[in-house]
C-alpha cells in the first residue's frame, strides 16, 4: 500500500520555525521526487518545493525561497521541510506528494501519490 504521511504541523508565532516530515512507503523511493504543496482556506493549492532524492535537484517557489529548506534522508524514505521566519500567510494545510523523477514539476496533477496533509497555523 502506497503511503505518504506528513507530520510536524502546529500552531506557531510569526517569526517561528517548524520542521515538517513526510515518510514514504509502498513505492520505490528513488524513482520519485517528493514535493511539498500547501493550501490555505479559500485559495488554490500552491506548489512550494520539491527535491529529487537521487540527484539532489531542488526547487523553491519565490514565496518560500530563503526561508524554507527541503532535505531528504533516503535511508528513512523521509523528506523534510524546514520552515523558518514563518509569516501569517504561511498558514495552510501542507501536503507532500510524489512525482516520477522523469517529470520534475510543481504541477499538482502530475503527482501520483499524496499524503493526508498537516496543518500549519501562524498566529500571535
Amino acid at each position: 500500500e502506497v503511503q505518504l504521511v506528513e507530520s510536524g504541523g502546529a500552531l506557531v508565532q510569526p517569526g517561528g520555525s517548524l520542521r515538517l516530515s513526510c515518510v514514504a512507503s509502498g513505492f520505490t523511493f528513488d524513482d520519485y521526487a517528493i514535493g511539498w504543496f500547501r493550501q490555505a482556506p479559500g485559495k488554490d493549492r500552491e506548489g512550494i518545493s520539491y527535491i529529487n532524492t537521487v540527484d539532489g535537484s531542488i526547487y523553491y517557489a519565490d514565496s518560500v525561497k530563503g526561508r524554507f529548506t527541503i532535505s531528504s534522508d533516503n535511508a528513512k524514505n523521509t523528506v523534510y521541510l524546514q520552515m523558518n521566519s514563518l509569516k501569517f500567510e504561511d498558514t495552510a494545510v501542507y501536503y507532500c506528494a510524489a512525482v516520477p523523477t522523469s517529470m520534475l514539476t510543481m504541477v499538482a496533477h502530475e503527482y501520483h501519490y499524496w499524503g493526508q496533509g498537516t496543518q500549519v497555523t501562524v498566529s500571535s
